[in-house]
């Protein structure tokens, strides 16, 4: 299947949808000595706008209360309880314009309360659901947040940003990353695949992808997510520290 531009996930019967991907993070380190790795994931990818005015379907995924498997607005931004409004500040204090049509949030979930978020991706769209910008938080282990604002994107099309924030104690501050995002389908079956790339001053260093397949976040669906992968969010940090050792 070829992974071409679309503009916005669907809505159903007029209300957007939550919706679960279902997938692979995959991680390759190309020196000094080559190590890759694969695992199984899942993730959140939500339609904030219509979370937040009402519009969105939310009935089966728990929202700011405890579930186990749930989605609290604290876990993004600065902490606060709405962060879409984090989100509409920051792309204001950075000049950017247009972005008023849906923010869909690509996020992994809080499972039996825990969460960590190495990466989370905010799509921001105009009014017409074409893409506006993309704005990529990054958390390290040791508590602290990063956002990188990629404007003007294009799905398929390679984007750069220099690196600017501690992440890995094995990989200084220097260098830059190359984003490619790329998405096939709508709605119950779309897949999307998130590709970061790291080159140090020497050159390519990391080689890291996110992908999935998305489906509506119904109870059925949100148990199969719990009954495949109970302790999910453990995992992450878990095999973070696992691969650095």
């Amino acid at each position: 299947m070829s992974l071409t531009q679309r503009a916005d996930a669907p809505a159903a019967n007029g209300r957007a949808t939550p919706l679960l991907g279902f997938g692979q993070v995959r991680h390759t380190r190309l020196k000094p000595a080559r190590n890759a790795f694969a695992y199984p994931t899942y993730f959140l990818m939500l339609p904030m706008r219509s979370l937040h005015d009402g519009r969105a379907d939310w009935a089966d995924l728990a929202h700011n209360r405890s579930a186990a498997l749930s989605f609290f607005d604290r876990d993004h931004g600065d902490g606060r309880t709405d962060a879409l409004q984090w989100l509409d500040e920051l792309l204001a204090r950075e000049g950017i314009t247009g972005a008023d049509g849906e923010a869909w949030l690509h996020c992994y979930p809080r499972v039996l309360g825990y969460t960590f978020k190495p990466v989370s991706f905010w799509y921001c769209h105009r009014a017409d659901g074409s893409l506006r910008c993309i704005v990529v938080e990054v958390n390290n282990t040791f508590g602290e947040r990063h956002c990188y604002l990629l404007d003007q994107p294009r799905y398929g099309a390679e984007l750069r940003a220099d690196k600017v924030f501690h992440v890995s104690p094995f990989c200084n501050v220097e260098g830059g990353y190359r984003f490619r995002f790329m998405r096939a389908g709508d709605g119950d079956g779309a897949r999307t695949v998130v590709r970061i790339d790291y080159d140090d001053a020497e050159g390519p260093l990391l080689q890291t992808s996110v992908s999935g397949t998305l489906t509506p976040a119904t109870a059925a669906a949100i148990r199969r997510a719990l009954w495949r992968h109970p302790a999910m969010t453990l995992g992450v940090i878990a095999r973070i520290h696992w691969q650095a050792l």
